[in-house]
């Protein structure tokens, strides 16, 4: 049985999972769902066409299920889809699909956390373990792999894509694919090397961290365009999960992946 604070609003037809919690002056629409034990903090809003998954947390100001803000937008039923375990706070927004994309829903993997301010548009598919850090805004049509950091303050233009277990540093502007592994930053948006802290707490092989390292000197320090340096790799390197995820990635891109930072630059990302 869910545990709804008097000064709370939910619709008849949401359908709330055991032991969820809503808070007082929260709203909670039609055409709702929520699992078990998840928590609708005071003032947090849901709008219609929600699913919410178990053990969830909706803070204070955050707001879900709003109509997309795309002129292509019509009206029609679409969707947010939140996974278990998902953190969303204050004051951040997603916003649902449109079926103009072809996709009609937005979706947030399990286990992710949504920092305060934090925007996600109509049609974004954020994965697994990802941290949108407070003031993001992913633009409609972006996707985020699995175990992806996005610094705080960053923007993502609409349709990038930002590869699994990648990094982008706070306050940049991402307006190309951000390839598997990565660590990008600085203005404009330049790969600085791979994202080595985040793969280390995670457990990857000193081995193949390496190798990874080494996929990625091919492609940038080599001298090689983009479609040689694949090629060299493919023939190369031996077969890995990672070398897959890398070339797949680079093949797949429509924006084109982010380009090198100079060698003979001082510093890090700042």
């Amino acid at each position: 049985m869910a545990n709804i604070h008097p000064l709370a609003t939910v619709h008849p037809g949401a359908k709330l999972g055991e032991n969820v919690e809503v808070g007082p002056y929260a709203y909670i629409d039609d055409n709702v769902e929520i699992g078990d034990n998840t928590r609708i903090l005071p003032h947090a809003t849901i709008f219609p066409y929600v699913k919410i998954g178990k053990d969830c947390s909706v803070f204070p100001g955050a707001v879900i299920g709003a109509i997309p803000q795309d002129y292509k937008f019509n009206g029609e039923i679409t969707w947010v889809e939140i996974g278990d375990r998902v953190n969303i706070r204050e004051c951040a927004t997603i916003n649902r699909g449109t079926k103009a994309s072809g996709k009609g829903v937005t979706k947030i993997g399990d286990d992710t956390l949504i920092m305060s301010y934090a925007h996600v548009a109509h049609d974004c598919c954020v994965g697994q373990h990802c941290v949108l850090v407070s003031y993001v805004g992913i633009a409609g049509e972006t996707d985020v792999e699995d175990w992806a950091i996005i610094g705080g303050g960053t923007k993502v233009h609409q349709f990038s894509h930002i590869g699994t277990h990648a990094m982008v540093g706070g306050g940049t502007g991402v307006n190309k694919d951000v390839p598997p592994y990565s660590l990008c930053g600085r203005q404009p948006l330049v790969y600085a090397g791979v994202n080595l802290v985040g793969l280390r707490r995670r457990g990857f092989d000193s081995d193949v961290i390496r190798n990874i390292k080494d996929i990625y000197d091919m492609i940038y320090y080599q001298g090689y365009n983009f479609s040689d340096a694949i090629d060299r790799i493919e023939a190369g390197f031996p077969d890995s999960v990672e070398k897959k995820n890398i070339l797949d990635f680079i093949r797949n891109s429509k924006r084109g992946i982010v380009r090198a930072r100079d060698l003979h630059e001082k510093g890090g990302i700042e």
